[in-house]
């Protein structure tokens, strides 16, 4: 069965004043919210089930989401009493998961192949895959370069090349094995266990639209994209 786990347990502090009385997840985003682009992209790429990992007024995304038959896709729900991080709720619930799985955000706007990603991982079988994006910073600043207290390289306004992660994430479970359900458990820990070990990590990249939306210039930016994208992410 093809399985994600969406996560919507944060705060969404840095989007503020919108969450003030709404979960990130559920601000909206044309004529519906974040979670549920996201879970009708699911299933019209094949996913079967989605469980959604809540904490803070999760019950307002329980209420909007429901079961998801009305997008064709089984929701179900983990609550998180205290904060996990990124990967604990993933943890604490790993026996109900499949062998292979995908992991994403619930803030994330993207019109990622999402089954692709998982039928990778699946065929791959490394320990995670990472969906990830080349992102460019530009520095306002001329950049030094010294050495003690002498100058020995100089950059006029760079721009800095990145690739991060997107939020996305085809995950192994007995990769989880190594930690213990019920504790926090970030998106850098679980990397970094990983690298420290040997264990295999792939990187699945992706040049597309993508917008994580955690800031208010974020979400401004995503309702001036949403009207021109609407038919790429969903589809009609």
């Amino acid at each position: 069965m093809t399985h994600a786990v969406l996560l919507a347990g944060g705060k969404g502090t840095r989007l503020r004043p919108y969450t003030t009385s709404l979960p990130k997840p559920l601000v909206p985003l044309g004529e519906q919210s974040i979670i549920e682009i996201v879970l009708r992209q699911l299933a019209s790429r094949g996913f079967e089930r989605a469980t959604v990992a809540i904490g803070h007024l999760g019950h307002l995304i329980e209420a909007v989401v429901g079961d998801g038959s009305q997008w064709g896709i089984a929701v179900d729900y983990v609550t998180e009493d205290e904060p996990l991080g990124t990967m604990g709720p993933v943890v604490a619930n790993r026996d109900r998961l499949p062998e292979h799985f995908l992991v994403l955000n619930g803030d994330v706007l993207t019109d990622l192949d999402y089954a692709a990603v998982l039928e990778r991982h699946t065929q791959r079988a490394p320990a995670l895959t990472i969906a990830t994006y080349r992102r460019q910073v530009p520095i306002d600043f001329g950049v030094l370069e010294t050495d003690d207290d002498r100058v020995v390289a100089f950059r006029e306004k760079p721009t800095l090349d990145y690739t991060v992660s997107m939020g996305v994430y085809g995950v192994t479970r007995s990769t989880l094995d190594d930690f213990i359900a019920g504790k926090p458990l970030g998106f850098d820990g679980l990397v970094l266990h990983l690298l420290e070990t040997g264990a295999r990590i792939d990187a699945y990249p992706f040049d597309g639209y993508w917008l994580d939306i955690g800031r208010p210039e974020d979400y401004d930016q995503a309702n001036a994209d949403y009207p021109r994208l609407r038919h790429v992410l969903l589809g009609s």
